[in-house]
């Protein structure tokens, strides 16, 4: 087995005659019998990579080998070796459980009884069981994830590309793709996995790339994006807004890095924590600003995405998990 499932080379990918780069020179290798990060705010390129890695798209320019077959040459091949789930489950509500995956089976050519096995086995390990013969109508958000990830594994592909699959998803339903995730990869399964929840990342993935407007602009595993910051995180909360802008002036040169402020609350990374904050509280103690707490803590992914991208992921499933209630209320409405 190959020691990169997965391997890109400077692709580009060009929308409206080139005016438009989507990704502008990306290189990945995925280890085979991993979960692989693709990091990202909206528009950064994550999906548009995902569809050219599964043949969904071609590359503009660059190579992209998948399971030993390029994307371009042999999509074919590669279409046989991969799952994929997108970022919205693509079940077939007027199906049971037990027919949307026996369609899979089916459109994948797998032999009828080979199909019935594994679409019953799949609804088992996915906790669908007790569901199989229901509509899919029925089925709850967490449960229709989990029945497109099923999908996704029918044929038993040796790679499966997960578009921020718990996007939506209450924690608990969440929690349970995780598990599920992390199943997959101790059978030997690779994952490339796109998301913004940085807990997800921080827990499910080995190696992590973070893109922005369609390029690479920092790549390594969570331990080493966290240590480009700095050792510690120092949050300084005040009682009103003006405190917390009062303040900014007096400890901003206290780190080498720009403070994140959010309302009543300062974060600086800094180097030496304990040094950091006696400093800190040195200089707050001089003015008449109030402090009504203070913390150290150690970086996290929330805190490098910030650093990279200028604002937090939460802001991006903000947005998106606003889109899809939305869609949810016109739905509703154009059934009344």
């Amino acid at each position: 087995m190959s020691e990169f499932s997965v391997e890109a080379t400077d692709i580009v990918r060009t929308f409206n005659n080139g005016e438009f780069r989507a990704l502008d020179g990306v290189s990945l290798q995925v280890p085979t019998g991993q979960v692989f990060g693709l990091l990202g705010p909206n528009g950064s390129g994550k999906t548009t990579m995902v569809r050219i890695l599964s043949t969904v798209l071609a590359p503009t320019e660059g190579r992209a080998i998948v399971a030993g077959y390029d994307v371009v040459k042999h999509p074919g091949h590669v279409r046989r070796s991969i799952g994929l789930a997108g970022q919205f489950a693509a079940v077939d509500e007027n199906l049971t459980g037990f027919e949307n995956l026996r369609m899979v089976g089916f459109l994948n050519h797998m032999e009828r009884s080979r199909a019935i096995a594994r679409s019953r086995q799949l609804l088992v390990d996915f906790g669908l069981a007790d569901f199989a013969h229901k509509l899919t109508s029925t089925y709850s958000g967490g449960m229709r994830r989990r029945l497109d990830l099923a999908a996704a594994l029918v044929a038993d592909p040796p790679i499966l590309f997960l578009d921020e699959p718990t996007t939506g998803l209450d924690p608990q339903s969440r929690q349970d793709l995780w598990a599920i995730i992390e199943g997959l990869v101790e059978g030997g399964t690779t994952v490339l996995l796109t998301t913004q929840y940085l807990e997800e990342a921080d827990r499910l993935c080995k190696q992590l790339v973070v893109l922005d407007h369609g390029k690479i602009i920092a790549e390594g595993t969570s331990s080493q994006l966290k240590s480009s910051l700095g050792n510690t995180v120092l949050v300084l909360t005040f009682a009103s807004t003006g405190d917390a802008q009062q303040t900014l002036g007096l400890i901003a040169d206290i780190s080498a890095k720009p403070a994140n402020v959010d309302g009543t609350v300062i974060e600086l990374t800094v180097d030496k924590g304990p040094a950091s904050a006696a400093e800190a509280l040195r200089r707050i103690d001089s003015s008449e600003v109030v402090l009504a707490g203070l913390q150290l803590r150690e970086p996290s992914l929330d805190d490098v995405f910030l650093n990279l991208t200028g604002h937090k992921a939460e802001d991006d499933v903000a947005v998106v998990e606003e889109k899809l209630s939305r869609r949810a209320r016109r739905k509703a409405k154009a059934k009344v």
